[in-house]
């Protein structure tokens, strides 16, 4: 196993607001991972730094022990919490962009995975419900063979019945020498594929273990113990 994110005292401040206060973090190659905390606690603010979409405020940041740049951006894939996709495009104009872009986009495996859904590669993006337009930008990141999968809430959007698809999407298409940081609420839905979780509050990392050391220490799921925590 090798070291794909290292944090030291990573802050990163708006104004008077700190979205993150001095987080020490440390993600190995080969695990899937639970960033898990409620709305406003520095989950999406951590994302972003790490694909450099934002600049800390202190401390730092590595990818593959490289600051977060060009370099690092290559070899990590990163699905937002929004359907970024131009609406107008195809499905094949889309997959043909990525492979054109990312020089790791495996555009057979793609075609794979939208044959199994049934989509058809000559329909455009608006003509889909939104739960496939959300299938094919999660298909879209993993047919990538990168280093790091970074995705922000990938089933809040599809129905339930659902889940279970892209959920083996997840599992079944990373490169095994990578590792997937998953953002979610749904923790009951992902915690039987997770390895670790993180637990932030207020930009605060509160806890980062292994699932089989939290049920061990605690006698809890992971999602007994995330509603212990953040309890209101």
């Amino acid at each position: 196993m090798s070291e794909l994110i290292r944090c030291e005292n990573l802050t990163k401040k708006f104004g008077s607001l700190t979205a993150l206060n001095c987080v020490n973090l440390s993600v190995e190659s080969g695990k899937i991972i639970g960033l898990l905390g409620p709305n406003g606690s520095g989950k999406t603010t951590l994302i972003k730094l790490i694909n450099g979409l934002l600049t800390p405020t202190s401390g730092s940041i590595t990818v593959c022990g490289e600051a977060v740049g060009p370099k690092t951006k290559a070899k990590v894939a990163y699905l937002p919490d929004n359907i970024y996709l131009n609406s107008w495009m195809t499905v094949e104009k889309i997959v043909k962009y990525f492979a054109d872009f990312y020089e790791d986009f495996r555009t057979d495996l793609a075609y794979e995975m939208l044959t199994r859904l049934g989509i058809d590669k000559k329909t455009r993006l608006k003509a889909l419900s939104k739960g496939n337009k959300e299938k094919v930008c999660l298909i879209l990141i993993m047919s990538r063979n990168a280093l790091l999968y970074v995705l922000d809430e990938p089933i809040a959007g599809v129905d339930p019945a659902a889940r279970d698809y892209v959920i083996s999407t997840i599992i079944n298409n990373y490169n095994p020498d990578a590792s997937v940081i998953i953002s979610t609420h749904l923790i009951s839905d992902i915690e039987q594929i997770l390895d670790e979780v993180v637990f932030i509050k207020e930009g605060n990392l509160l806890l980062n273990k292994t699932v089989d050391e939290i049920r061990e220490e605690n006698g809890k799921s992971v999602d007994e113990l995330f509603r212990e925590v953040f309890k209101w």
